[in-house]
């Protein structure tokens, strides 16, 4: 995703750019293009649907799962997470924040700001993952579906849950139990956080990652930030729109740009 998005956007900077990726993809095989993105600030916003595991491959551990923390099969996992929103901080991006799925009063808001925003933003969304009706005997498992499929078409089923949401007040901390059984810590920044340190706003959250908690919130903005656009001096009209005798204004203009560099 981040590799197309920053392709159509040097051609037609006046389009708004939205990519959703997952955790599994940016985090993993993605992760180069992701970095490449936030560091080259492109005008776009990044969501990330994190719930540190693969959930369409029967649950392996992604790249973003914590430490220790075990799977449904009872495997704890020995790897250290990929940070996304410290990348993100790291790398320059110019808006960073994290969010949860069930938290809508706070999720959208910040959609919004960040469509707003001119350069890289970035949003961390922690969104639990469903569990899939995939036992032996089931007539609506994967093996069974596939058995009985004419190959038109591939049927995967995941049972429906109920929505998991959350109303905390900024400052506070709350413990969400999943449908699995474990529980997420999610800490709502407080009214008085300032979110244009870079260096404060990681320190910040390192502080409370080692507590277990994840903020939430509006983490980091520079409000003045450039673009791609700006850093390559692109020209003003999207380059979709240029023609043959822009794009190749002929022998006497190259002659002059040879001369210029002699």
């Amino acid at each position: 995703m981040p590799s197309v998005a920053t392709g159509a956007n040097l051609a037609n900077r006046d389009l708004l750019y939205l990519g959703v990726s997952g955790d599994g993809d940016s985090a993993s095989i993605g992760l180069g293009q992701f970095a490449h993105a936030m560091r080259r600030n492109v005008n776009m916003v990044y969501i990330v649907e994190n719930n540190g595991v693969y959930g369409l491959t029967k649950g392996q551990f992604s790249a973003t799962a914590d430490k220790g923390s075990k799977s449904k099969k009872g495997v704890v996992n020995q790897d250290s997470p990929v940070d996304l929103v410290g990348l993100a901080m790291q790398l320059g991006a110019s808006f960073v924040a994290r969010s949860f799925s069930g938290d809508k009063a706070q999720l959208v808001p910040l959609i919004k700001a960040a469509m707003g925003h001119g350069g890289a933003a970035f949003i961390d969304v922690i969104s639990p993952c469903v569990t899939f009706n995939n036992h032996a005997g089931s007539t609506r498992s994967y093996d069974w579906v596939r058995e009985h499929n004419e190959a038109v078409s591939r049927i995967d089923l995941i049972l429906g849950r109920q929505e998991i949401t959350v109303d905390y007040a900024p400052g506070e901390v709350i413990d969400v139990e999943q449908h699995d059984g474990t529980t997420l810590r999610l800490k709502k920044l407080h009214t008085d956080y300032d979110p244009t340190d870079r260096v404060a706003a990681m320190a910040y959250m390192q502080g409370h990652a080692a507590k277990g908690e994840l903020v939430t919130g509006l983490l980091y903005l520079e409000a003045e930030a450039g673009d791609l656009h700006a850093a390559q001096h692109t020209s003003a009209r999207p380059l979709n729109s240029l023609g043959t005798a822009d794009l190749c204004p002929g022998a006497a203009a190259l002659e002059r740009l040879n001369a210029s560099w002699r």
